[in-house]
């Protein structure tokens, strides 16, 4: 593969007609910043039939261990084209994309190289929808990258780092951190681990959620997430400020897995309304 620039990659420029019933989604890999190959997927959602570009383009960032193919990334996906096109894209070291994971220090170079391909398709507004460590990744991407979004969503997201006071997160700390662990995770998760510790400690979820204004930040949490008790989110939406706008999901439990679609409905509309407004 040539070394193009992040999120310089080819794409068909075909769209299907209501006869020729073609395929109107592209896949290609990407090149991130750092030279990693990521697998990425497009779907140009309900103005597939229509003379151009869907106004909005949703880019979902998935959950530690997941990947573009897996059955929860593919309904979030289907969910949100009724609202606009969709990117998903497999994060390094998960799927078929290139290196091994940071568990979401490195994933912002994969999020810049998304945004920066969805872009490309013609779309006026771009939301970042991120899930668990993709939560913390959106939020990192919009702080780091001012202008790059127009409204982000972060779902089940931690507001810190090295977190461990659930069951769920020990057992996390384990898989990324031992040895033994990062096999189960290569050969039981398919996902391959990088084996080096943070250096430096990339900037913390609450930390970011402060610098996103004035670009819209919605909050999505479960009151039953067994990964992340609620304190987590309302700090995030705590240090958003004004920008931010949080939601307490009755009995909703973590991440793609555990949002249903009336969720993932609602999430498309608010995009829809608040992407580009900033807090006015």
């Amino acid at each position: 593969m040539s070394n193009r620039p992040a999120g310089h990659a080819p794409r068909s420029t075909i769209r299907p007609n209501s006869e020729t019933g073609q395929d109107p989604t592209v896949r290609t890999f990407l090149r991130t910043a750092d030279g990693i190959a990521v697998d990425s997927v497009y779907d140009p959602g309900p103005a597939v039939y229509e003379a151009g570009p869907a106004d909005v383009v949703f880019v979902v960032a998935h959950g530690f261990t997941g990947d573009v193919d897996r059955p929860h990334v593919r309904r979030v996906a289907r969910a949100l084209a009724a609202y606009g096109a969709v990117v998903t894209f497999s994060f390094r070291g998960h799927g078929a994309s290139g290196g091994r994971s940071t568990v979401g220090d490195r994933e912002v170079l994969d999020l810049t190289a998304a945004v920066e391909w969805a872009r490309g398709f013609g779309h006026a507004r771009v939301v970042s929808v991120g899930f668990s460590m993709g939560g913390s990744v959106v939020l990192r991407h919009a702080a780091l990258n001012p202008g790059s979004v127009d409204a982000v969503v972060s779902v089940s997201s931690p507001a810190r780092w090295y977190y461990r006071g659930t069951a769920p997160m020990r057992r996390l700390h384990w898989l990324v951190t031992r040895p033994e662990g990062r096999l189960v995770g290569r050969y039981g998760f398919r996902t391959r681990i990088h084996h080096r510790d943070w250096d430096p400690v990339p900037l913390s979820p609450v930390e970011a959620a402060a610098r996103i204004a004035p670009v819209p930040l919605l909050v999505v949490h479960g009151d039953s997430d067994g990964y992340f008790p609620l304190d987590h989110p309302r700090m995030l939406a705590d240090a958003a400020g004004e920008a931010g706008e949080l939601w307490l999901e009755p009995g909703m439990g973590h991440a793609e897995n555990a949002a249903g679609d009336e969720l993932l409905a609602r999430i498309g509309r608010w995009a829809r309304e608040r992407a580009g407004r900033g807090t006015d």
